[in-house]
């Protein structure tokens, strides 16, 4: 084919036409009327003022190196990309709008008489209207909003101005410059504004991309953008022959009804649409954010392909962030790698077993506890306002004494309760909000003793933060997606039971007690993690950090149905090893060096509830030994029932087999009395046949006296 070519060479100016001559054929183009005398149309503006006050309709989200992860439509009313200059347009696309709108382009002074005349006579004998606007007319109407035609049509002044404005353009303006103006301005089909847009939504290419078929369709375009596809397609096939290029119209054909059937929608790079709508506010934007294109990409591949792979299990949704410890900056954010438009890391659900190293470090920082200390992980029932509270282990047995290393190593959860029990409910609930753990606005007591197993919902992004603060050795601040400048943090844990807590989750050993010593935790690097599971699995964490990384996962369904046998194991922790993984080739993680303040001491057991070993102390709470107390040392307390329990006769079971066992604390040498009258010494556990009613069961002593009481309540059958 022959392409005509444009470029910035002066052109040659044929003789203006003469005004009265323009007069008349301005009227012959539109029928009887008079040609008033029009305001001269404001300054031309100059191609630098047109490109500057262009906005497309998208905005673009740059990572933090200024690559482009994310495209996103701001303006509803059109789609428009960015400006494309000339030498970026196929020249196939240049030839076919001049062959197809304005043959004497290259020619003309603004204006074609050529083209008047014809149009002219066409309408004086009412033959079927034709056009006369050039190109250079139609960018003038484009850049004034005056010129543009009301529902009836553009009146005589309007053209009138228009024609000025159109010489106007052309003296000041080069015919290139005209012509890549046009195109990036003139509506193409629908809401596809400018050849940017059109290539793209069309033909998923860039415009300079373009090959003759497509050239051919696009140009066809417009004079009529809403035209049928196969009135397109005969348009484009019969300009293409006017080109004399060699194009096959079947193919043509073929071109046209693959753009009108393709989705109009842009082309999207790496998906990170929640950051763009945070981000991306108003149309032309260009936002430089804080995440990690590369990271971002593959840690929404590696999340997404965990929950292909975990659907025969009923799990639909997950999401991911990753933070720098030192910034806070936010260098990965997968607000759902399942499909839902909900937005997963400032979403909030359930937390599960991951607020557990905040309360053991509460009780470390005011030395309650060390991680020697022994803990007593039996069955315990704990009375409350709203009843009993039973809690259970993941695996459902329990494991007797244990070392408060091991306790939240392994995630077990009596020993978590006791521990909240001596810490206090009220100071948790206020470390937890200190934390920036916001979203627990009810008071400390609306949550109860179930605190300590992540009764609570938080958000994937606040849990990660206050993860981050741990990895900080207690300095807490907040996590941004732009970029800023250093921020100061605030002191919100102690430094040296913040290290002591970070040295307990990163130890596989102590770990191995629930999860065995092979697992998605056990990384070739140092990193502390811990994974969490919410009640009736509907939510499923892991969360951890490395020396400059935090790394926070979640995945389950965004509906609140059940997951089918996952573990924080099974379910999140693989994708927060894979990006552990990705983050660390080629960068070290090493263990942090101890705080002033920390020692490191051997201790032994008494009786031996684990081996001896070499462990991290808060100085002033070392010791060499740690011993069990022995019963009759021990303060008596009646263990069950718990004061105020409600015991239910079961109607399924006999009534002579009924059975309440009465249980103590150091009972030796006490015995049970109930509502006064004495059933039997208390060293060991009492069966007691339950009788419907309130009741009072005290431990008394040998002289009667009482020393431990609790009042239930048994209700049967007619209760």
């Amino acid at each position: 084919m022959s392409v005509v070519p444009i470029h910035s060479a002066p052109h040659p100016r044929p003789v203006a036409m003469p005004m009265l001559a323009l007069g008349i054929a301005v009227l012959l183009v539109g029928g009887p009327a008079a040609a008033a005398a029009a305001p001269a149309p404001g300054a031309t503006p100059t191609p630098e003022q047109v490109q500057a006050a262009y906005r497309a309709s998208e905005s673009t989200l740059l990572d933090r190196n200024g690559a482009p992860i994310q495209s996103m439509r701001v303006d509803l009313a059109a789609r428009r990309l960015p400006w494309v200059k000339l030498d970026d347009i196929s020249p196939a696309l240049g030839a076919a709008v001049m062959q197809a709108e304005d043959q004497r382009f290259m020619q003309h002074d603004g204006v074609d008489l050529e083209a008047l005349g014809k149009a002219a006579w066409d309408n004086l004998f009412r033959r079927r209207p034709r056009g006369a606007s050039t190109i250079t007319m139609q960018l003038a109407a484009q850049l004034d909003p005056a010129l543009q035609p009301a529902a009836a049509g553009r009146s005589w002044t309007q053209k009138w101005d228009q024609v000025k404005a159109a010489r106007a353009l052309d003296q000041a303006w080069s015919k290139p410059q005209i012509m890549e103006a046009y195109l990036n301005l003139v509506t193409f089909r629908g809401e596809l504004q400018g050849v940017g847009a059109a290539a793209r939504g069309l033909f998923g290419k860039a415009p300079s991309g373009l090959n003759v078929a497509e050239s051919a369709v696009l140009a066809s375009l417009l004079r009529a953008p809403s035209a049928a596809p196969k009135l397109v397609a005969r348009r484009a096939c019969a300009l293409a022959r006017e080109l004399k290029a060699h194009a096959n119209c079947a193919a043509i054909e073929t071109t046209a009804a693959n753009a009108f059937t393709r989705s109009a929608a842009m082309a999207v790079l790496a998906p990170a649409p929640q950051v763009a709508q945070k981000l991306l506010t108003a149309p032309s934007q260009q936002v430089r954010s804080t995440l990690d294109a590369g990271l971002q990409r593959h840690a929404q591949a590696v999340l997404r392909q965990q929950i292909i792979s975990l659907r025969e299990r009923n799990v639909k949704d997950g999401a991911l962030v990753v933070l720098d410890n030192a910034s806070g900056e936010i260098l990965a954010y997968v607000g759902n790698a399942g499909g839902s438009e909900v937005d997963g890391v400032a979403a909030l659900r359930q937390a599960g077993s991951t607020l557990k190293p905040f309360l053991f470090e509460l009780a470390l920082e005011r030395k309650q506890l060390t991680a020697a200390s022994l803990l007593d992980d039996t069955a315990v029932d704990i009375s409350t306002a709203t009843g009993l509270y039973v809690p259970q282990n993941y695996d459902k047995e329990f494991k007797g004494y244990v070392s408060a290393r091991t306790s939240l190593a392994g995630s077990l959860n009596v020993p978590a309760v006791r521990t909240l029990m001596m810490v206090g409910l009220d100071r948790f609930h206020g470390r937890l909000r200190e934390l920036g753990l916001d979203s627990l606005t009810e008071p400390a007591d609306y949550y109860g003793y179930s605190l300590a197993l992540g009764s609570a919902d938080v958000s994937l992004l606040d849990l990660a933060n206050a993860y981050r603060t741990l990895a900080s050795g207690g300095l807490h601040g907040s996590a941004t997606l732009l970029p800023r400048a250093p921020e100061a943090r605030r002191r919100v844990l102690d430094a040296r039971a913040a290290f002591i807590v970070g040295d307990i989750l990163s130890d596989r050993a102590a770990r191995s007690v629930t999860f065995g010593l092979k697992n998605e935790l056990a990384t070739t690097f140092w990193a502390a993690v811990k994974t969490g599971t919410s009640k009736d699995m509907r939510d499923n964490w892991c969360v951890g950090y490395s020396e400059r990384y935090t790394v926070g996962v979640w995945v389950g369904n965004f509906d609140g149905g059940s997951m089918w046998d996952v573990s924080g194991v099974t379910g999140a922790a693989p994708v927060w090893r894979d990006v552990m993984d990705y983050l660390h080739q080629h960068v070290p993680s090493r263990a942090p060096a101890a705080p002033p303040g920390v020692l490191r001491r051997d201790v032994a057991w008494q009786p031996a509830f684990e081996p001896p070993r070499a462990e991290w102390f808060i100085a002033g709470t070392e010791s060499a030994e740690v011993a069990l107390l022995q019963e009759t040392r021990r303060v008596p307390r009646i263990l069950y029932p718990a004061d105020a329990s409600i015991i239910a006769i079961d109607p399924d079971i006999p009534d002579a087999r009924q059975r309440v066992f009465f249980q103590a604390q150091a009972g030796q040498g006490l015995r049970w009395q109930l509502d006064g009258a004495t059933l039997g010494p208390a060293a060991g556990s009492l069966a007691w046949r339950p009788e419907p009613g309130q009741h009072e069961l005290a431990l008394v002593d040998a002289a009667g006296a009482p020393v431990a009481t609790t009042r239930f309540q048994v209700r049967g059958n007619a209760q």
